[in-house]
């Protein structure tokens, strides 16, 4: 067996430190009051964040219309009253999407959540604020890609997105994904995976594979909510962030 060049271990040595430092470090450093706020325990005194984290646990019919010359812009005033399913009854705001119109790098994730529901914007709440960090470890900003969901209304009380509920918005992402036309797509969380790739495997698994839709490289990874839930993940999910990031560009973390 060959030995291994001690140098070589070095400079492994250096780039996993660096790795650490960028994504523990000052772009993923979550303030202790949205830590609060992610794990439901903000109200009660006492709690810090190192206590929470310590305690806590590990092909569909269309309904969209043709129109070649249609803009993103121009999408969402044709579907921002959509009713269809019984999410329209229940929402605040109908959220869309946002960012970059022609952006290289789309994120999907699977419903709004409450602080969407109230803003008509996609990731603002906790999860959407590490993402941001996350997005910015990249050396992007959220202004240069795009960010929407499965769903464009909130599930009630944050449920899983219902089957029918899918199938009714799904074409209405698949019709975004053909406006923006990214080089490559990164879902979060298991429903935005499981949904895009028809698959039933779980998170793990789907990480461990290389995967296209409609010929576009997709990267399965975490959510950040989860991120916020099992610091454990932070580690597998940079590493999938720097896949994502030279699928795009050839650029490596």
């Amino acid at each position: 067996m060959a030995e291994t060049d001690p140098q070589e271990i070095l400079a492994q040595a250096r780039r996993y430190a660096e790795d650490l430092m960028l994504f523990e470090g000052r772009h993923f450093i979550v303030p202790e009051e949205v830590v609060l706020q992610a794990s439901g325990l903000g109200e009660k005194e006492g709690f810090t964040s190192e206590e929470i984290s310590a305690a806590e646990p590990a092909g569909r019919e269309s309904v969209v219309a043709s129109d070649e010359g249609l803009t993103l812009d121009a999408f969402r005033e044709e579907i921002c009253t959509c009713t269809r399913c019984p999410l329209g009854a229940t929402r605040n705001q109908f959220v869309f999407g946002s960012g970059d119109p022609n952006a290289g790098i789309m994120f999907v994730g699977e419903a709004p959540g409450a602080d969407e529901d109230q803003s008509g914007l996609p990731f603002v709440g906790a999860a959407g604020q590490l993402l941001t960090k996350i997005i910015e470890a990249m050396g992007l900003s959220r202004e240069e890609v795009y960010i929407c969901n499965i769903l464009k209304c909130r599930p009630p009380g944050n449920r899983d997105p219902q089957p029918e509920e899918i199938a009714q918005c799904e074409p209405y992402l698949k019709r975004q994904i053909d406006l923006v036309q990214p080089r490559v797509l990164c879902t979060l969380g298991r429903f935005a995976a499981q949904t895009l790739l028809r698959s039933d495997l779980t998170m793990g698994r789907l990480r461990q594979s290389e995967h296209r839709y409609e010929g576009i490289p997709l990267v399965a990874t975490y959510h950040p909510a989860a991120l916020l839930r099992n610091p454990q993940w932070k580690r597998p999910t940079w590493e999938d962030i720097k896949k994502v990031r030279r699928l795009y560009d050839g650029v490596a973390l």
